[in-house]
């Protein structure tokens, strides 16, 4: 997968959040956390008050793993 810059500083923040948070968990490589990052960021779009019930505990699940508030 291509590297996009800004994606690519998401990972990097990622992987420093990994190290304090994840430790008990397996760190994402680049291309899963590209795959998750983007499905995050479009529910992001959507907005919390157009999410229905699915879409918002997809965005929390990924929030979580992601290491995102």
């Amino acid at each position: 997968m291509k590297h996009d810059a800004n994606v690519h500083k998401r990972f990097l923040d990622y992987r420093e959040r990994h190290v304090y948070f994840g430790k008990k968990i397996p760190i994402l490589d680049y291309d899963q956390f590209a795959k998750l990052d983007t499905e995050q960021r479009e529910l992001e779009q959507v907005g919390e008050d157009n999410r229905d019930e699915e879409e918002e505990a997809r965005f929390r699940a990924l929030s979580l793993i992601l290491f995102r508030d």
